[in-house]
């Protein structure tokens, strides 16, 4: 994804200081460079990485902490907090709700991908239960209802559109008034392409906002433009009551970064974020999980969603209670690597699980386009890599919590044996006594949040997300 590489850059800045014997200023303002030198390179605006800096410092002050404080961890909470901030407006000014009608208005620049994530939109909530509708309002742009009617064709979704009728304000009127009938409860509307500087597409997409009064206008803007996003989103927010902003193409671009902090300076709140061409190419976007996947955290919500929509109901029981397991060891970390494998696309897979993102995500600067494609290929490996050296244990190896003592012969020996490098058994020890760091983290996390809700009023537990709740 075209936020891997800024992700990468942080989260190797958050390790550094976490290995560095005596946490102190410098440590301290040597990760925050090397955090605010990536943000920049991601075209984030000077003026909020110089703000986040500052409020980070003023944060963790060390004439203020006590011997006893874990300063590691009060660091990497006030960047997670301040990241989070950066990049939340706050909530869009309308939420659909299943069944009941709801008229969305999309409306954006030209070629920022509008017609394809109407279709996108319409898709996703049709997977969750939803009998979306979309209505092509598009007369300026030759083609435009040929695309729309291929692309809702190949998802099965009702459209509306003409040939021959060239006021798309009647169109739309027309199309939200027909579905309304049809007892659609999203009605999705798209409108002409518009530039800034284009009065006349302005004006229309305002007479087609007066003519189908939507409850909810989306802006769709193309995630190459970077800074100039606060401009565009502004322009649109002038013309139209925009509630929502859904950014495209991020898997192509290096400017992501800059378009989602632009976006949220102008208080219009990121509610997906397009990944790829292809229909479920397509993430809800939600600020925290976001930022912790950027920083690495993993986003376990988002893995246990993966499970409901990729693993066979059959198979499910068994991996959701693997957790459970209060020991992590090479056998445990083996059949996870196999349910890694039986999901897809394994890139968004790996990006929702913690400490996986930076490190078994491979790196490189090739055009994203190609590296996306390149990036699948070069995760399976090096998981089938480790596999294929675990095959290669015994069962007392595969069962032990401290195979890390193993003696050099005997990691020679099992690169022998399964065919691969000594340094590739070296790094998927590695691989193994980090995630196995992580796996016992999350135990005491989860200890703790249980614990601790035997000594909160039920009804408080429920209200803050229950034990999950309390462990966040």
């Amino acid at each position: 994804m075209v936020l891997a590489q800024l992700g990468g850059s942080i989260s190797r800045a958050l390790q550094q200081m976490s290995n560095a014997t005596i946490i102190d200023e410098k440590v301290l303002s040597d990760c925050l460079n090397e955090i605010s030198r990536a943000l920049l390179q991601a075209d984030v605006q000077f003026e909020m990485v110089r703000d986040m800096q500052s409020n980070i410092e003023r944060i963790v002050n060390f004439d203020d902490l006590a011997d006893g404080h874990d300063k590691r961890r009060i660091i990497q909470q006030a960047i997670f907090n301040e990241l989070c901030k950066m990049l939340d407006p706050g909530e869009p000014s309308f939420t659909p709700k299943k069944g009941k009608t709801s008229v969305i208005m999309f409306v954006g620049l030209q070629g920022s991908g509008k017609t394809t994530t109407c279709t996108k939109y319409a898709y996703y909530h049709q997977n969750k239960g939803w009998k979306p509708a979309l209505v092509c309002a598009d007369t300026f742009r030759a083609g435009a209802f040929d695309q729309l009617k291929q692309n809702a064709t190949k998802a099965k979704i009702p459209f509306y559109g003409s040939y021959t009728e060239s006021d798309p304000v009647k169109i739309a009127a027309e199309g939200v008034e027909r579905f309304k009938n049809e007892n659609c409860d999203l009605i999705i509307v798209d409108t002409s392409g518009s530039h800034k500087q284009e009065a006349a597409l302005f004006e229309e997409m305002r007479q087609v906002s007066e003519a189908t009064k939507p409850d909810l206008v989306i802006f769709v803007m193309d995630g190459s433009i970077g800074q100039a996003a606060f401009d565009q989103a502004q322009a649109f927010k002038q013309s139209v009551a925009v509630g929502a902003v859904i950014v495209t193409k991020m898997d192509g671009h290096a400017k992501g970064g800059g378009d989602l902090c632009a976006v949220a300076a102008t208080k219009s709140p990121v509610i997906f974020i397009g990944t790829g061409e292809h229909m479920d190419e397509f993430e809800v976007f939600d600020v925290k999980p976001f930022v912790s996947r950027l920083l690495g955290m993993g986003d376990w919500s988002g893995f246990m969603d993966n499970i409901h929509e990729d693993v066979p109901t059959d198979q499910q029981p068994e991996l959701l209670q693997k957790p459970a397991e209060d020991t992590f060891t090479p056998r445990l970390m083996y059949e996870q690597f196999q349910n890694i494998l039986k999901m897809s696309p394994l890139d968004q897979v790996l990006s929702t699980l913690p400490g996986f993102s930076a490190e078994l995500m491979p790196r490189g600067h090739e055009k994203e386009s190609q590296a996306k494609i390149k990036h699948e290929k070069e995760s399976q490996a090096k998981i089938k890599r480790y596999m294929t050296i675990m095959d290669s244990m015994t069962n007392a190896e595969l069962d032990s919590t401290n195979p890390k003592l193993m003696n050099e012969a005997r990691i020679r020996q099992i690169a022998r044996d399964s065919g691969q490098h000594v340094r590739d058994v070296m790094d998927m020890f590695e691989e193994y006594n980090r995630l196995a760091k992580i796996w016992s983290t999350m135990k005491r996390l989860e200890i703790n949040a249980q614990q601790l809700s035997k000594f909160h009023p039920e009804h408080m537990v429920r209200q803050i997300g229950g034990d999950g709740g309390l462990q966040t």
